[in-house]
Parts: structure tokens; C-alpha cells; sequence
């Protein structure tokens, strides 16, 4: 798959009780909303970025990134590497406990890591742990991780909600991905699939007190849904992705809306393994011929930047160095002739509806611009869950989406 179309999109928040900072004087439940739904609940099978917002209120991982994207505490309380970079070790904080109040152990942490390297489980992660070749316990809270080559940038991965730590008993009975026992805030106590969920207090929560006596989730149809929820006051805090509500919010009384931006992009994935995206000429010729301001501008108002795959700011690629980010049309045709396919062809892009709020829009932009080299494309909208099955297995021409 090649990345071609990466508009970085501000995330946007809105709460009809104060900022998002802003504690409740005393606690009580808190109405959230948003649009799309967990497609799972097993924190290292998950891709979805709605499936990874909830998995981060239930369980955690070794270590965070804070706001400012340091790696900060979570179950492990510190971490050192050797000077060779090929040992890392982790002590584990001696109060972090699941929600039914057993210790998070060294073992814990082992199991977890051992599942989501099996290739069999299918952990979305697993790549990025590649590079694990032992993992050593030598007491209760002491966890080894012996690797084979230098891998700083792992202690980064391990910060992920896919990387998050289940107990050795769930896994050996299997109850992982169908009941939750975490060592996060809060306890999920109900889910209803596309409905509803229900988050309780987790008592044994190392981390500090909640503020909250619980969260009550709502999924609705659309961010405009979410919208007339908050205006009614059925809905205290949301989240929105769709910059053309997110613009109605400021003339809502009693809305404050929260501006925050993401490391996420949006982008055109190519399957390189199907004809005539395995042709480079080809995946050329559709970068030359897409112009990604005007798809930022047109679907997303603007909200934005033109960036490359990397959005890190220490590492943030330059698109200006990539091949032909620029829109050129006649470089774009040139280049589907050589390609052997002067007069174009026809081809699917296969969209999530509603992830993010923005895709249909950005599909129907690209479909325009492709259009102008012969590029004749069907737009096929699927429901999360199935676009995140027909991706993972990568039955696709095109896909449009996002990733982080």
C-alpha cells in the first residue's frame, strides 16, 4: 500500500459544562457522545481509532505519552536501558492492580507481550516488537525485555492502547477480547455494539482519584446528532472530527468548544499487489494528479495541513521533498502512458462511513481530480467494522481512511 494523501486534521471537542480541563465540584456521571462505535474490545486486535478511545478509559499500558508527548508512568513506575540499547527493564508500580483487585505482576506483563508477538492472535502491533527476543522476570515487579538490536523507538510503542497489559489468567483462559479486566480508570460495565456502553470507577486504579463516578456513552448517528444532543443538554461532553460542525458550535450558547491538534492523518492507501497499482508508474501518475490542498480545502474546510506520513514534530516529513506533491497534471498523464494506460481505467475506493466524519468528502474530491487522467472511480462506503475487516485483510483497490 502506498501512501499518497496525508492532510493532518485538527481534532475537535466541544463540552456544554466548561473546558475540557475543567473538573465537576463534586463527581458524578459524565454523558459523553460520539459517532462511531468500538468494533472490539481486545485491546491488542484493535485498529479503529473509536475502538482504541475506549480501550484507553480500561486498560493501560507499561507507560503514557503525556500531552507534550513525553513517555511518562503508567504500570511501570521507571525504566532503564543498558548503554547498548539492547536490554530494557521496567519496574512495576507495586499499587497498580486490575479492576477485580489482583496485583499487575511481572508475569502479567510477559503473557501480554508473548500473545501479541504469537503471529496467531493477530496483534496490530506486533511489528513494532519485533525486536524482543526474550523477556526475563526475576521477581514480581521486575520485568526484563532482552532485544535483539538497538530499539529505542520501543519504549514509544509500548506507550499504545494495543500495547496494554491483560492478565496472564485472562489470556490463558481465553476470556481476552470477550470480557474486560483491566488496570485503567474505569470498568466497563455495560456494552451494547453501535448503542451504548457504560463505564464504572475502578477502585483499585493506581493512578490517582477519578473525578467522575462514571461515564454513560452514547452513540449516535452522526455528528450532527451529537450536536442537537449537546444544544438539548442530553449530552455533556462529545467529540468531533468534522470540522463543518465544529464551526457551528461557537454560536451555540452554553457550548465551549476545545480545539486540540492530531498526530493522525488522512490518507489514499494504494494495495500495490493488485494490477495496476503493482506498476509504479501508475501510483506516480495518481500522486502528480492529486491536488491535496484542494481536497483539505473542499472537505475539510480547510482544517489542516498538507503533510507526509510522519507527523511527529521532532521527525515531521517535508512534503515538499516527497515526488510530486504538487499537483502536476501533465506530468501525471505522461506518466499513465508509460504506464500503458493512456486512456485510464476504472478502479474502487472503499470508504469507512463516518471514519473520520470527512471521508466520503475526501473520496468524492480525489474521484474529480483522478477523473482528468482517465481514472474512473466507484466510491464504496462500508460500515466500520467492515471496512476495518476488508483493510486488515487487504481486499482493496484503494482505501481511504486514517492512521497514527
Amino acid at each position: 500500500m502506498t501512501f499518497l494523501n496525508a492532510t493532518r486534521l485538527s481534532g475537535l471537542a466541544l463540552a456544554a459544562c466548561g473546558a475540557l480541563a475543567a473538573m465537576p465540584a463534586s463527581a458524578e456521571v459524565l454523558r459523553f457522545a460520539w459517532a462511531q462505535d468500538a468494533t472490539g474490545i481486545d485491546p491488542h486486535k484493535q485498529t479503529a481509532f473509536p475502538s482504541l478511545r475506549l480501550m484507553e478509559l480500561v486498560y493501560e499500558p507499561l507507560v503514557r505519552l503525556d500531552a507534550d508527548l513525553n513517555i511518562v508512568s503508567a504500570i511501570a513506575e521507571s525504566w532503564e536501558f543498558t548503554n547498548d540499547s539492547q536490554t530494557l527493564t521496567f519496574k512495576l508500580d507495586p499499587d497498580a492492580k486490575f479492576s477485580d483487585g489482583t496485583q499487575v505482576t511481572a508475569a502479567d506483563v510477559k503473557a501480554t507481550f508473548e500473545r501479541i508477538l504469537d503471529e496467531a492472535t493477530g496483534a496490530s502491533a506486533r511489528a513494532n516488537f519485533g525486536a524482543i527476543a526474550s523477556i526475563d522476570t526475576p521477581d514480581d515487579l521486575t520485568v526484563v525485555f532482552n532485544l535483539s538490536l538497538a530499539d529505542v523507538p520501543l519504549l514509544t510503542a509500548m506507550s499504545s492502547a494495543n500495547a496494554s497489559i491483560v492478565p496472564a489468567a485472562a489470556i490463558a483462559d481465553g476470556s481476552v477480547g470477550t470480557s474486560v479486566v483491566g488496570s485503567g480508570p474505569f470498568t466497563l460495565t455495560a456494552w451494547e455494539p453501535n448503542s451504548r456502553a457504560s463505564l464504572g470507577v475502578n477502585e483499585h486504579w493506581a493512578g490517582g482519584d477519578v473525578s467522575y463516578d462514571g461515564i454513560e456513552i452514547s452513540v449516535l448517528p452522526d455528528e450532527s446528532a451529537i450536536l442537537a444532543s449537546l444544544r438539548a443538554g442530553q449530552t455533556d461532553f462529545a467529540l468531533l472530527n468534522d470540522p463543518l460542525i465544529a464551526t457551528l458550535v461557537p454560536s451555540q450558547a452554553g457550548l465551549t468548544l476545545n480545539r486540540t491538534p492530531q498526530l493522525s492523518y488522512h490518507v489514499l492507501q494504494l494495495n500495490a499487489s493488485r494490477p495496476p497499482f503493482d506498476n509504479l508508474a501508475v501510483r506516480q501518475a495518481i500522486s502528480c494528479a492529486i491536488d491535496r490542498q484542494d481536497v483539505l480545502d473542499t472537505a475539510m474546510i480547510g482544517e489542516g495541513s498538507v503533510t507526509g506520513p510522519l507527523t511527529m514534530p521532532a521527525y515531521r516529513t517535508d512534503p515538499a521533498n516527497l515526488f510530486c506533491y504538487e499537483q502536476d497534471i501533465e506530468q501525471a498523464r505522461a506518466l499513465m502512458a508509460e504506464a500503458g494506460f493512456a486512456d485510464g481505467f476504472s478502479t474502487t475506493v472503499v470508504v469507512a462511513t463516518g471514519e473520520p466524519p470527512t471521508a466520503a468528502s475526501e473520496a468524492q474530491v480525489i474521484q474529480s481530480q483522478l477523473a482528468e487522467i482517465g481514472i474512473s472511480i466507484d466510491i464504496k462506503m462500508m460500515e466500520l467494522s467492515v471496512y476495518v475487516d476488508t483493510w486488515l485483510k487487504g481486499d482493496f483497490d484503494m482505501a481511504g481512511g486514517g492512521g497514527g
